[in-house]
């Protein structure tokens, strides 16, 4: 099994920042991509950005050139750094992780999610 744990939500002002952190721990043998997701109120939930194991980057429009998503793969961690943060960047966020997950004689692949974290930005 895979737990995965977030960190670093909270109330700012627009123009403010946040960094947003996801710790994976278990019977992990590797992570493939990670990513962040995020979902308002009545809306569906829209990828914000990924990071391959090779540290490939993508990142939604609404949101280059503010986001940086980064990992350390020592730590199994991935991190959202959020700059110049606007009030649509509202919203509940969930990290991801593609796992390969370690079991007695073999192992097998499985999405993993956050328990979400709610950021708030005021105008």
């Amino acid at each position: 099994q895979v737990q995965m744990v977030e960190s670093g939500g909270g109330l700012v002002q627009a123009g403010g920042s946040l960094r947003l952190s996801c710790a994976a721990s278990g019977s992990i043998f590797s992570i493939n991509a990670m990513g962040w997701y995020r979902q308002a109120p009545g809306k569906q939930r829209e990828l914000v950005a990924a990071i391959t194991s090779g540290d490939s980057t993508n990142y939604a429009d609404s949101v280059k050139g503010r986001f940086t998503i980064s990992r350390d793969n020592a730590k199994n961690t991935v991190y959202l750094q959020m700059d110049s943060l606007k009030p649509e960047d509202t919203a509940v966020y969930y990290c991801n992780a593609e796992c390969t997950v370690r079991i007695p004689f073999g192992s097998y692949e499985k999405d993993y999610w956050g328990q979400g974290t709610q950021v708030t930005v005021s105008s």
